[in-house]
């Protein structure tokens, strides 16, 4: 599994681009991001757009790009209608309207991306930063995208936006313990294959410390 990562948003929030394919996440700048995957690949190969959640930081420029790859844009059925609130997108924050998103693909937890032949991403719901918050794993290459639940060095999601709460995403990040995983891809902060299971129980440590 080939990942780049890029990070063009001035929030730092982190864009993945797997096998020159799908596109995790893409942030705020629409513009930026397509001529950082120009440098890759050709926009129209993307086939398929991955939101982690919600938030205007990870997903405000998923329309535009959508349109320029002629992509479906994928995301969790719980934050689907956030996509169309100022509240709950965060967008507000930003004085920005919603994102307005009218998402292709809604996921459950448990289904399965198809990346090759030999590699596939398991959705898992991963709620408390956002309702609809997933984290996606790939066993072979132990990987997990973990959206903004858990970041490096026992980091943990923000709960106090609308919709959030800090008792589900323990939950959230209790399940991610239960996984193998070699290199964390986060929303936010560098990529790191330093004991991530170790990071990630911390990352349950300061959850339940905070509860």
């Amino acid at each position: 599994m080939k990942i780049t990562s890029i990070t063009t948003s001035p929030y730092a929030s982190n864009s993945y681009l797997i096998n020159e394919k799908i596109l995790i996440d893409p942030g705020m700048d629409a513009d930026r991001l397509i001529q950082k995957i120009k440098e890759h690949t050709q926009p129209e190969n993307i086939e398929l757009i991955i939101l982690t959640h919600s938030h205007f930081d990870h997903c405000a420029a998923a329309k535009s790009v959508a349109e320029i790859c002629n992509a479906p844009i994928a995301i969790h059925k719980d934050d689907a209608q956030a996509l169309k609130s100022r509240e709950e997108s965060v967008s507000i924050l930003f004085s920005a309207p919603a994102p307005d998103i009218d998402p292709d693909i809604l996921y459950a937890n448990g289904d399965i991306i198809k990346i090759s032949e030999t590699e596939a991403m398991e959705v898992i719901h991963t709620p408390g930063h956002t309702p609809g918050g997933i984290s996606l794993y790939e066993p072979s290459s132990k990987s997990l995208f973990s959206g903004d639940t858990v970041f490096p060095n026992g980091g943990i999601g923000r709960t106090d936006f609308t919709g959030g709460s800090l008792d589900q995403l323990s939950a959230s990040i209790e399940k991610l313990t239960e996984l193998d995983v070699i290199t964390l891809y986060p929303g936010h902060g560098p990529v790191t294959s330093d004991d991530v299971n170790k990071q990630i129980r911390l990352s349950l440590q300061m959850s339940r410390a905070y509860r």
